[in-house]
């Protein structure tokens, strides 16, 4: 591989210790892979961070046409779910915490689609004025992402967030979840009758007046603030809600990373040079 400058979207060595043992068997017949999975990694976490398409990858990354095919073969294969999993298990337990949540937060984002949103799930959000898509997340209590669904922006927040619900539902033994008053009415029915869990309103102050963190909701409204910083999740530019999804699991699965491997030294992929 020839050298090239490192971008800050790429993998240090301790973060790449992370994920490259979570990534499956290569299959390719005993025929080395020709380009490092590390870059294939380090050029998908480019595209997420910067926002370029896929076609617009730097000559120096792998091109973009095997980093997409990577990108779609390791979806079908449940990756990013497994790399998110573990990654969470492992910064709860460096925190000092369970391995595994027993609460969780969720909430709802709605961002403007791009022309390249298909008009099948896009829709329109009367409450923030918003044509595109709207994202529901479940993470627990630290931030850390649990589950995300991306549905059109025209779904109304009880509605939507039932397929959030049942994703934590499945994935952790969360039973307890805060939500803000746009989830109040059936939904709480709802998760308690089908899915045992008790989804707790966490309303404002009666007194508020102008801006206040509130109790519990603050964590979740963080993480998503997190993934705006992300350009390609500034708004939503995929054409289908999948792989949004998908853009959104690589997104926490680096912030995690990060996390975990936070006043650890720099490293670089093989063959680069430091910037």
């Amino acid at each position: 591989m020839s050298a090239r400058r490192g971008y800050p979207s790429d993998l240090t060595d301790a973060q790449w210790a992370l994920i490259e043992p979570l990534l499956p068997e290569p299959n390719t017949d005993g025929r080395r892979e020709k380009h490092p999975r590390r870059e294939i990694v380090n050029a998908i976490l480019y595209v997420v961070r910067s926002g370029c398409p896929w076609r617009y990858l730097p000559a120096d990354l792998p091109p973009w046409q095997t980093v997409y095919w990577y990108f779609v073969r390791w979806e079908d294969a449940g990756v990013t779910e497994k790399l998110l999993h573990t990654l969470r298990v492992k910064a709860r337990v460096q925190q000092g915490r369970d391995p595994e949540p027993s609460a969780g937060i969720i909430d709802s984002q709605s961002v403007k689609g791009a022309d390249t949103v298909g008009r099948d799930s896009r829709g329109y959000d009367a409450g923030k004025k918003i044509n595109g898509r709207k994202r529901f997340i479940v993470t627990d209590t630290a931030g850390l992402l649990v589950t995300v669904t991306v549905l059109a922006a025209s779904w109304q927040d009880r509605d939507g967030a039932k397929a959030a619900l049942l994703g934590a539902y499945m994935a952790t033994p969360i039973r307890h979840v805060f939500a803000d008053q746009g989830f109040a009415g059936r939904l709480v029915d709802w998760a308690r009758d089908i899915l045992r869990t008790t989804v707790e309103i966490v309303r404002k102050p009666a007194d508020q007046r102008g801006f206040s963190v509130i109790s519990r909701r603050w964590v979740v409204e963080r993480t998503l603030s997190w993934f705006t910083l992300c350009r390609r999740l500034a708004r939503d530019y995929e054409r289908h809600p999948e792989v949004s999804e998908a853009i959104i699991r690589w997104a926490a699965i680096a912030g995690m990373a990060r996390r975990i491997t936070r006043g650890q030294p720099v490293g670089t992929a093989p063959g680069s040079v430091d910037s």
